[in-house]
């Protein structure tokens, strides 16, 4: 497997897979990878002869009183992680190799950014958007693997996808849980033992509407509130929890098989997400 640290050496391979006439996938990460991340190179693998994995922590992301400092890195971890899975080259970049000096430039999805996590993250997603964009313009790949569990962050990705004409198809792969229900994430670290047993309130939550909407439950307000009783009784804090239509992310009135229930909750400081297509098919990862 190839390691990458800089823009030229990712065109000169990237211009290699091109001469040959090879299918390139990319999957963006922020490292501290996990089962899902590794999902998301198998699917990549599935879809594509080459395989690039990029493990950047994007400082344009987080706000000023956020976890960028307290992140979890574990670069050659990661790499070993991403050649096991059949990775064919790893790019781990420091942040002025993709933010020169002077760098002022952003891309922003204005209206799938608002509410949700965008709002409660101001400037978040243009974060995201932007260097989203600049690997994509970089690898130009013809596939890119993003996960669902960051369903706001999939649907922007697609959007900027679109609107700037870039020409790589946004695949957005299934989530990967752990076996009692609780969706894989690098921030699941920061969970002490106690907290962690209390974790998958938020798929509880999740299954407890869908369960509520199978026997027929329209009212959203109803749904909402089945979703968060599991929050309540494992002393969780709740940042959000909504019904919106899962292309156009508008909320609901009244709830359908396309609408997709969103859940944001501080279990002690930690804030996880998950989400459930009411009527979509059931997956265990």
């Amino acid at each position: 497997m190839i390691r990458l640290a800089t823009v030229p050496e990712v065109r000169t391979l990237v211009a290699e897979w091109r001469r040959a006439s090879l299918r390139v996938a990319l999957v963006p990460t922020m490292g501290a990878l996990h089962g899902g991340h590794l999902s998301l190179v198998r699917e990549a693998k599935r879809r594509a002869s080459r395989v690039a994995v990029s493990i950047f922590v994007n400082p344009l992301q987080f706000g000023p009183n956020e976890d960028l400092a307290r992140y979890p890195r574990d670069l050659e971890g990661d790499v070993a992680k991403c050649s096991a899975a059949g990775a064919d080259a790893v790019f781990h970049p420091e942040p002025a190799e993709l933010y020169p000096p002077g760098f002022d430039t952003s891309v922003e999805v204005a209206r799938l950014a608002k509410g949700l996590c965008g709002e409660r993250r101001p400037g978040h997603f243009r974060g995201v958007a932007t260097v989203v964009t600049k690997l994509l313009v970089l690898f130009s790949p013809d596939v890119a693997v993003f996960g669902r569990k960051d369903y706001q962050q999939l649907k922007i990705v697609e959007r900027l996808a679109l609107d700037l004409g870039l020409p790589t198809e946004i695949v957005g792969a299934p989530i990967v849980r752990e076996p009692d229900g609780l969706a894989m994430s690098s921030r699941n670290a920061y969970l002490s033992p106690e907290e962690r047993r209390g974790a998958p309130c938020l798929r509880e939550g999740l299954l407890a509407a869908r369960r509520l909407f199978a026997a027929g439950e329209r009212d959203v307000e109803k749904l909402r509130e089945a979703i968060l009783i599991p929050l309540a009784a494992n002393g969780a804090r709740m940042d959000y929890v909504e019904l919106r239509d899962r292309d156009t992310l508008l909320p609901e009135r009244t709830a359908r098989a396309t609408t997709i229930a969103l859940v944001a909750a501080f279990i002690g400081r930690t804030r996880l997400i998950d989400n459930e297509i009411l009527g979509g098919e059931m997956r265990v990862g």
